[in-house]
C-alpha cells in the first residue's frame, strides 16, 4: 500500500477521517484501520465521501452510546472485537518472546492517544474538530477510558517480568494529568518519570539530535533508540498510527485501529 501524504491541517498534524475521506477518491477508509490523507484530487463531487455519512460510518464502528449526554465506545462494537483481535496475537507473542534471553531487560512501548487511552469521547465533543486548547483542556479536566483489553495486556506483562514505557506526542506541560489518567484507569506499574516520555521541544533531551525539529518518526525511534541504550530490548512496540511504529528499535509492531484521524 502507497503512503499516504497529510493533508494540510491545524489538528497537531492531524487530518480527521472525515476529511481524509473526502480527499481520498474511492479509498476504502476502514481497511487498514486507520484514516490517512493524499493530495489525490476529485474529479467529480462523486467521488468524494459524504462527510456526514463517514462520521456516522464511525459512529456506528466504535458503537456510539450516549449516557448522560456523552459519547463512549461500546465494548461490543467493531472497534472493540478488532482491538481485541491485536491484543490476542500480541499476548501469543509476548508468551514466546519473554522466554528468549535476549542479552538485555525485556520492554514494551505504548503511545497513549488511542493506543492505551481512547479519545473516542473528546473526539465526539468537538465533533472531530481538534484544537490545541480543547484538547489540553479536556486532558486537564477529564478522564478518558482505557482503549478496551489494554489495561489487561499491560499488567499482564509487567507480571511476567517486561519493563512497561510510555512514549506520546503530548507535551511535557501535560505529563502530571497524562499520568493521572492513565493509573486512574488501571496501567499499572505507574508512568512515572523514568517510563513516560513526553515531546519537550522548550528542553529536548540530548538523545534526540533532531531536537525541537523532530517529526513524529524521529522523535517516537529516538526515544525508543534511547531506551534501549539503558540495557533494555524493546520486545515489542504498540501504537495507533504509523508514525508510533516506524523508525526500528523494537523487535515487533502491533497496529491498534484507529479510524479518527492521522499523523504523519
Amino acid at each position: 500500500m502507497r503512503r499516504l501524504r497529510p493533508l494540510p491541517t491545524t489538528r497537531r498534524g492531524r487530518a480527521t477521517a472525515a476529511v481524509a475521506a473526502a480527499a481520498v477518491a474511492g479509498t476504502a477508509l476502514f481497511a487498514t484501520g486507520a484514516a490517512t490523507a493524499d493530495n489525490s484530487v476529485p474529479r467529480s463531487d462523486k467521488e468524494i465521501p459524504n462527510l456526514t455519512k463517514v462520521e456516522d460510518q464511525i459512529e456506528a464502528y466504535y458503537g456510539d452510546t450516549v449516557i448522560n449526554g456523552e459519547h463512549y465506545a461500546s465494548p461490543n462494537s467493531p472497534y472493540a472485537q478488532q482491538v481485541e483481535g491485536v491484543e490476542a496475537k500480541a499476548k501469543a507473542y509476548l508468551r514466546q518472546a519473554v522466554r528468549h534471553d535476549h542479552g538485555k531487560k525485556p520492554a514494551i512501548v505504548l503511545d497513549v492517544d488511542d493506543t492505551t487511552l481512547l479519545t473516542y469521547n473528546y473526539e465526539l465533543e468537538v465533533g472531530f474538530a481538534y484544537t490545541t486548547a480543547s484538547s489540553d483542556t479536556y486532558i486537564r479536566t477529564r478522564t478518558m477510558p482505557a482503549v478496551f483489553g489494554m489495561t489487561r495486556l499491560v499488567d499482564w506483562a509487567a507480571q511476567q517480568g517486561v519493563t512497561v514505557f510510555y512514549v506520546t506526542g503530548r507535551p511535557e506541560a501535560q505529563r502530571a494529568p497524562s499520568a493521572a489518567n492513565l493509573a486512574a484507569v488501571g496501567y499499572k506499574p505507574a508512568a512515572d518519570a523514568s517510563h513516560f516520555f513526553l515531546k519537550n521541544p522548550t528542553n529536548p533531551p540530548a538523545y534526540l539530535p533532531c531536537g525541537a525539529t523532530c517529526t513524529t518518526v524521529q522523535y517516537k525511534s529516538g526515544t525508543r533508540e534511547h531506551i534501549e541504550s539503558l540495557g533494555y530490548d524493546i520486545v515489542a512496540n504498540f501504537g495507533d498510527q504509523y508514525s508510533d511504529l516506524s523508525g526500528g528499535y523494537a523487535d515487533k509492531d502491533f497496529k491498534l485501529p484507529n479510524p479518527m484521524y492521522y499523523i504523519p
